[in-house]
């Protein structure tokens, strides 16, 4: 066809069918598994002890967690604070523990006595606050989806709108779903790297909509299976790089980040592979099935005046 002289010809569209088949079967089964197998929630939202330690020099922060791992502390996450010699230690809740035995236990295990290692303080967070931050996380989740979808709604048509918001929660759905499978920690930082998909994808079905809008306008004898894969086809290059970019700088935060941004990396990873596919297949296949035509996007008619007397 000419529409598709100077753009890729691959018809996406013939298995809009299945992609939303498999979209709704892995939509359910994650569900499912965030229902019965739940989180692997972090010190973060499940309360802990908080041991601020200072190294007489720098310190890298893998020999910290070597030595607590030793110590028999796996689950410590340890960052800094402030500077390389002042590391912030965050442990799971110690069952009938006082701050004096975690604390002795905690420099035994730096051998602080032979480090130098001067402790700061240590703070016991209790499960109240976790359930605070779950609290504020589900409703910035909310808050999002909603603003996204009114924003689409006003800037397009409903049936856009319905289609961009399913894939938002599809895509952070499947991304919970593979952090529960592999139990993955779950912190503050996860849920960052949630957000961000949400705007990730959201802008990626932006791109495709804006340009199904110009085609159902410009392309007047083509069908609406033809505009979306035209429309598809004249972003794809666009997508690849911006994929391929993103995953590269990902891949390397996973690789090179520690272990303070392992999750957040990897939500991100998984979230960026189901964008491209979601953007695809989950939005714009549900706006098809939704009945999207070229009228609900042309600018309503004048009406002619009567200047009869």
């Amino acid at each position: 066809m000419k529409f598709f002289a100077r753009v890729p010809n691959i018809d996406f569209m013939a298995q809009r069918k299945v992609g939303l088949a498999v979209s709704s079967v892995l939509t359910i089964a994650t569900i499912l598994l965030l229902i019965f197998r739940g989180l692997n929630f972090g010190i973060d939202f499940t309360g802990g002890v908080l041991v601020e330690v200072a190294y007489p020099q720098a310190v890298e922060l893998d020999d910290v967690r070597s030595h607590l791992e030793k110590g028999g502390y796996e689950r410590a996450v340890v960052q800094y604070f402030g500077t390389t010699q002042d590391v912030l230690i965050r442990l799971p809740p110690a069952a009938n523990a006082n701050s004096a035995e975690v604390s002795s236990r905690i420099l035994e295990a730096l051998d602080a006595r032979n480090e130098n290692i001067e402790l700061r303080r240590i703070d016991f967070v209790g499960p109240q606050v976790g359930e605070e931050l779950t609290e504020k996380g589900a409703l910035a989740l909310l808050v999002a989806f909603i603003g996204i979808a009114i924003y689409i709604m006003l800037r397009f048509e409903w049936k856009f709108s319905v289609g961009a918001v399913s894939a938002l929660i599809h895509d952070a759905l499947m991304a919970l779903g593979f952090l529960s499978i592999f139990w993955v920690e779950f912190d503050l930082t996860t849920l960052a790297a949630i957000l961000a998909l949400i705007g990730y994808s959201n802008n990626e079905t932006i791109v495709i909509y804006d340009r199904v809008r110009e085609n159902l306008i410009s392309q007047r004898r083509a069908d609406i299976f033809e505009v979306v894969n035209l429309s598809i086809n004249q972003t794809l290059l666009r997508s690849v790089i911006t994929h391929l970019t993103t995953l590269l700088v990902l891949t390397a935060l996973l690789l090179m980040g520690g272990a303070s941004v392992h999750s957040f990396s990897v939500a991100l990873i998984v979230g960026v592979i189901v964008a491209t596919y979601s953007s695809i297949y989950v939005s714009t296949g549900l706006a098809i099935v939704l009945g999207i035509s070229r009228e609900d996007l042309l600018p309503p008619k004048e009406e002619a005046i009567d200047e009869s007397p």
